[in-house]
């Protein structure tokens, strides 16, 4: 389970929130702060939950709602860069760290539908 690769990423990428979070202090745009905060950490929580799914339809739900809170992430992220608060080299960085982990659970979803549920 340790060395499940959607498990490592979402946790660093983790991490990486939180330090952007810290980064963001007296920026005065708090309400953006805890947002990126909540989904961006949201996103392991929920591979988290589903690692212990009750069912295959349990499973799909939490890595859906990963899913879901990645693209919400990387909505912030680009309203971060985009409202300056971020230099390019961060955003570029963290965005590509979010989309990897975009394609790692639309690839867990898309084999869950071609294993017809």
């Amino acid at each position: 389970m340790e060395d499940d690769i959607k498990i490592i990423k979402s946790k660093k990428f983790a991490y990486r929130i939180i330090k952007l979070y810290q980064y963001l202090n007296g920026k005065n745009i708090e309400d953006i702060r805890r947002q990126v905060l909540r989904s961006g950490t949201s996103i392991g929580a929920n591979i988290a939950e589903s690692v212990f799914s009750e069912s295959k339809i349990d499973f799909k739900h939490k890595i859906s709602i990963a899913l879901k809170e990645a693209n919400e992430t990387l909505y912030w992220i680009d309203i971060l860069f985009y409202g300056e608060y971020i230099s390019k080299n961060l955003y570029e960085s963290i965005k590509n760290d979010c989309v990897e982990l975009i394609l790692i659970l639309s690839s867990i979803i898309k084999t869950i539908k071609d294993g017809n549920d």
